[in-house]
C-alpha cells in the first residue's frame, strides 16, 4: 500500500492545484495529506480555503479543479474514472517531490457533489488511500464499470457527515450509502448535523478528530 513508486500517465498540466501548507511546516515530518474535492460552482481556490479550517498544523493540504464549468464554477459530476486517477496521482506525485508526505496518510474529502469524486477515487484505490471524507454528498452510480469490488473495500476507513435537513441530498441517501459501504466491510461512521447543504462548523471539527485518531492509532 502507499504511494511510493505511484506516478500518474501524464502530469496534466491544465489541471491546477493549490497546495496547503500547515503552520510551522518542518521538513523532516511526514505529514499526512488530506486532498480536497470541492463542492458544484467552486474551485480549487474554494476547497484550498477549507483546508486550514479542519487544521492550521497537523495536515499538508492539496485542493483539485473539477473538469466542468457551469458558468458558476466548477463541478464533479460524471468525471471520468481515469481521468480523475491520472489528475489524482499527478498531484499527489508533485506534491511529494517538494513536501515531506506520509505515503500511507492521504485522505480524500469530498463536500458536496465533490465527495462522489472522493467516493470514485478512494474506492477505487482502496489499498492506496488511507480514508475518505464524504460531507453533504453521496456515492456516485457506476460509470460504465463496479465502482468497487467487495473484497478491495474491506477495512477502509470512510467517514460521512451530512445534514439532517439537506435539501438537496436528503439524509436518507447518507444513510443508504452508510449501509452499502458497512455491509462491503468498510470501517464506515455516519454522523448527522443540525443543518442543510451547508458546513456545519462541527463537521470540520469531526474531521480533523478522525483523521487524527486513525493518523494516531495507526489506521491511517
Amino acid at each position: 500500500p502507499g504511494w511510493l513508486g505511484c506516478l500518474a500517465t501524464s502530469p496534466l498540466p491544465d489541471r491546477p492545484v493549490r497546495t496547503f501548507l500547515p503552520t510551522d511546516y518542518q521538513p523532516r515530518y511526514p505529514y499526512p495529506l488530506v486532498v480536497v474535492f470541492h463542492q458544484a460552482g467552486g474551485s480549487e481556490e474554494t476547497g484550498a480555503r477549507l483546508l486550514p479550517r479542519i487544521s492550521r498544523r497537523n495536515y499538508l493540504g492539496l485542493s483539485l479543479r473539477g473538469p466542468h464549468t457551469d458558468g458558476r464554477g466548477f463541478g464533479w459530476s460524471d468525471a471520468d474514472p481515469d481521468w480523475l486517477t491520472d489528475y489524482l496521482l499527478a498531484a499527489v506525485e508533485q506534491t511529494r517531490r517538494t513536501y515531506h508526505v506520509h505515503s500511507e496518510r492521504v485522505f480524500l474529502l469530498g463536500v458536496g457533489d465533490g465527495a462522489a469524486a472522493a467516493y470514485r477515487a478512494g474506492l477505487r484505490m482502496a489499498d492506496r488511500v488511507a480514508g475518505v471524507v464524504a460531507l453533504n454528498g453521496l456515492m456516485p452510480k457506476p460509470n460504465g464499470r463496479p465502482l468497487f469490488s467487495l473484497g478491495a473495500v474491506r477495512g477502509l476507513p470512510v467517514f460521512i457527515g451530512h445534514g439532517v435537513a439537506n435539501p438537496v441530498v436528503p439524509y436518507a441517501t447518507a444513510e443508504r450509502d452508510f449501509r452499502l459501504l458497512y455491509a462491503a466491510g468498510a470501517d464506515v461512521k455516519l454522523t448527522g448535523y443540525p443543518t442543510s447543504q451547508k458546513l456545519h462548523a462541527h463537521m470540520l471539527r469531526d474531521v480533523n478528530r478522525w483523521v487524527m485518531g486513525g493518523v494516531t492509532s495507526g489506521r491511517g
